[in-house]
């Protein structure tokens, strides 16, 4: 299967490199490249693709606004020099984020998870749907870029995920690494049925849960606070899953 992709970006080199890295994995087709997004949009008028590499600061029309103009928004990797909008890229639901100077291992990184994403949409298209727990019961891991590092976590040793304005600290039974995400990202990668956020600010691990009191969870030594609008949605969670053994009545011997 061949991927169909574009690239805009209003550096020559940067699309140079691209064509290069496109050429090495076998499952792109890059089919076209442009240096602004006014022409790319007037291809698009007549022309589809699955996949865009997208430059963000741009002159006439930034990567953002290239997308905003969208109706059919093909599958989007933002490529750019500036850190400062990775959230914005998240919220626009683009792919991945890739910071410039790029390398060869983080763009294949990259275009693997557009390839999945692609597979399993054509799965369902045919009729081969799965719960989102199925879904990633095939991977047992993610991979994050925290302190510039790609660092592979076990969904196993997560105890809990805590907000901190535009990034996420994920506590492990190993350590703490923060990463530059949202939480809708976040909840979309991990199994359902073993995180749960319980809080604007907290994801917790279900199967790490200790205690769990009226407005606090017990969780290996953290007290993780649970807010009025997540509760009903936790026990009704725990007891849908029959996790929660109800006593039986006393009688009267």
């Amino acid at each position: 299967m061949k991927i169909s992709c574009i690239a805009i970006d209003d550096e020559p080199l940067a699309l140079d490199l691209i064509k290069d890295y496109s050429n090495r994995v076998p499952f792109l087709n890059l089919e076209k490249v442009f240096e602004n997004g006014i022409d790319a949009l007037d291809w698009l008028h007549h022309n589809t693709t699955e996949l865009i590499f997208l430059d963000i600061m741009m002159p006439e029309i930034t990567g953002i606004q290239f997308i905003e103009t969208l109706y059919n928004k093909p599958l989007v990797i933002f490529t750019t020099a500036y850190e400062d909008y990775a959230l914005k890229g998240f919220e626009l639901d683009a792919i991945d984020y890739l910071l410039k100077p790029i390398t060869f291992d983080r763009f294949l990184k990259s275009t693997l998870k557009v390839r999945e994403k692609i597979f399993q949409s054509k799965k369902m298209e045919s009729g081969e749907t799965k719960t989102p727990e199925e879904k990633t019961s095939e991977e047992e891991y993610i991979f994050i870029r925290s302190d510039g590092h790609l660092v592979r976590i076990d969904f196993e040793s997560i105890l809990f995920i805590e907000g901190m304005s535009d990034y996420l600290r994920i506590h492990t039974d190993h350590g703490k690494y923060m990463t530059l995400m949202n939480f809708q990202n976040m909840l979309s990668i991990l199994p359902s049925k073993r995180f749960i956020r319980v809080h604007r600010s907290y994801i917790v691990n279900i199967k790490q849960i200790d205690t769990i009191e009226s407005k606090h969870i017990i969780l290996k030594g953290n007290n993780i606070p649970i807010s009025r609008n997540y509760r009903s949605s936790l026990l009704d969670y725990l007891d849908n899953g029959n996790m929660i053994v109800k006593n039986k009545p006393e009688t009267d011997e």
